[in-house]
């Protein structure tokens, strides 16, 4: 593992996974616990309308997909209570909007056009050092925001009405919370890509409830898992040439089924 660590690139990619697995286990916990699956794939994909207009711009699309996808976080906290429109109904419209930008965008882009795969299904080894950079600032607001707002977010996860009644802004709470959904999703492109990035903002968290049950308790071991599935993947990608997006998801897959079966009552 040292010898391997000599590599800048494989470096990059070991910090890149144990950040990766902090917005794992501190938003992907909530994610599961509040049944919000579906917000965070309609995000990740509402990112690709950001790495589009990136690649037209000749910016880098990861600050370009942050960028997007935080705007439309916003949006969508401020938007969908106002509209009057189903959670489930505006996320379906953004999704198909999101990939259409990104795709119209790319085909008016004149210069070089950069692999699309990196951004749909993800590369670890790709991971520039300003990107993990990029990582830490994200994984540090979102540590503070759980932190600062633990209770909020807890009594709007689990009863927004009664949560109303006690004084809590609940539109802000789940504004910011839909912002910190977005900051994972653009954390967790360059490890699975846009297509994956459901599978470990879920997985982890699926696996880590058949041992425990308290919340603190399960973004541990969730994050734990996480860092433990990129890791092995990202050596197994690595030895057996295979994507290493793929590879960590595959491997999830695998861990999860594994762990159901042998769970079961």
């Amino acid at each position: 593992m040292m010898t391997l660590l000599q590599y800048e690139f494989l470096r990059n990619a070991f910090l890149a996974g144990l950040l990766i697995s902090l917005a794992c286990a501190l938003v992907g916990t909530l994610i599961v616990m509040r049944k919000m699956v579906y917000l965070a794939g309609g995000i990740a994909h509402i990112a690709f309308g950001g790495v589009g207009i990136g690649i037209f711009m000749g910016v880098n699309p990861v600050y370009s997909a942050l960028a997007f996808s935080l705007l439309s976080a916003f949006g969508m906290g401020l938007g969908l209570k106002r509209l009057k429109i189903s959670e489930d109904s505006a996320i379906g419209v953004l999704w198909a909007t999101g990939m259409a930008i990104g795709a119209l965008f790319v085909g008016l882009t004149k210069s070089y056009v950069p692999d699309l795969m990196v951004y749909l299904f993800g590369n670890i080894l790709m991971v520039s050092s300003s990107e993990v950079k990029t990582m830490l600032v994200l994984d540090g607001i979102i540590f503070l925001l759980t932190w600062g707002l633990w209770k909020e977010l807890l009594a709007v996860s689990f009863d927004p009405d009664f949560a109303w009644v006690c004084g809590v802004r609940v539109r802000l709470i789940e504004t910011i919370f839909l912002i910190m959904v977005a900051a994972s999703c653009v954390i967790l492109i360059h490890a699975v890509g846009i297509v994956l990035v459901l599978a470990l903002l879920t997985i982890p968290t699926l696996i880590s409830r058949h041992f425990y049950r308290g919340l603190k308790n399960m973004m541990i071991l969730s994050g734990l898992f996480s860092f433990g599935l990129i890791m092995a993947g990202l050596v197994l990608s690595y030895f057996l040439n295979l994507p290493s997006g793929a590879t960590i998801v595959l491997l999830s897959g695998i861990v999860f089924g594994i762990v159901e079966i042998l769970k079961r009552p």
